[in-house]
């Protein structure tokens, strides 16, 4: 995309943004490695080099689904990542600017991002459905209640005591109703907690999508890739086709298909992602 044609995209966009009733943001992975939370690289290998040398872990995504042989060793992992990408994580800019852009505006947002982000950065949390989870949560791995866990305070503990890649059995999590181990509180099988401030979430967002599915509204997509389409990126389209008032928006440094019957009301802008928010917010 050479300049002049980057520029006119970046003010149709942002004069629909201005004259939208309502905004619906749907954002993946791709916003928040444009903030900084790569999950390879150096950032992988300076923080992981004892797991990478004896399991030949290729980045942090993939490491999530290893099979480790204990829950001391399972643990230690994970409690390494969560206060990497959860609680020590710092807000990266393009989340600042995107806030920045919408505050003041009719918004709502729906994510698959897990890493808390959204809420760290100032947006309001009544206007957020973070339907994949939440990585400083934890669930009974049965599961026998529909309840979560926040898990800071031993995660904290898990890191600094560990050990040769294990963490003391006596801060293995367990349920505290039925004793099972505890997991992770990510959509990773048909066990994914779906607790009472998840399906309140979820209802505001419903509520959003119902409320505004004739008005003049734009679906801004950030980051989103094929990994779960039918989440976010299917529905945008599907309910873009069927309002004639809308507009289908999505920053991407990929450029996906987009259906011909949308097609004459979709801006994409495939660009780094960070770039474009704040060049939105300085245009």
């Amino acid at each position: 995309m050479d300049n002049i044609e980057y520029v006119e995209r970046l003010k149709e966009l942002k004069n629909k943004i201005n004259r939208a009733d309502a905004i619906l943001i749907g954002a993946g992975s791709g916003l928040s490695t444009a903030a900084g939370l790569k999950y390879s690289g150096e950032r992988f290998t300076n923080n992981f080099s004892d797991f990478i040398k004896k399991y030949k872990l290729t980045d942090m995504y993939s490491a999530g689904f290893y099979p480790f042989k204990s829950l001391e060793e399972y643990w230690a992992y994970w409690s390494r990542h969560i206060l990497l990408n959860r609680y020590d994580a710092e807000v990266g800019k393009p989340y600042r600017d995107l806030l920045k852009l919408v505050e003041n505006k009719n918004y709502f947002v729906i994510t698959t991002n897990v890493d808390h982000m959204f809420q760290k950065s100032g947006f309001n949390k009544d206007r957020l459905f973070c339907t994949q989870g939440d990585y400083g949560l934890w669930q009974c791995s049965i599961p026998c209640k529909m309840e979560t866990f926040n898990n800071e305070e031993r995660v904290r503990l898990m890191v600094k005591e560990q050990k040769n890649m294990k963490i003391p059995k006596e801060l293995i999590p367990y349920c505290p109703y039925c004793n099972a181990p505890l997991t992770m509180n990510l959509r990773v099988d048909d066990k994914f907690v779906e607790d009472g401030k998840w399906q309140e979430a979820s209802k505001r967002y419903l509520k959003f999508r119902e409320d505004n599915i004739n008005s003049k509204i734009v679906y801004l997509e950030i980051g989103v890739g094929y990994n779960t389409p039918g989440i976010i990126k299917y529905p945008f389209r599907i309910m873009t086709a069927k309002n004639p008032n809308s507009v289908y928006a999505t920053l991407n440094m990929d450029n996906y298909f987009t259906p011909k019957e949308i097609k004459n009301r979709t801006i994409s802008i495939e660009e780094d992602i960070g770039k474009v928010l704040e060049d939105l917010n300085n245009i």
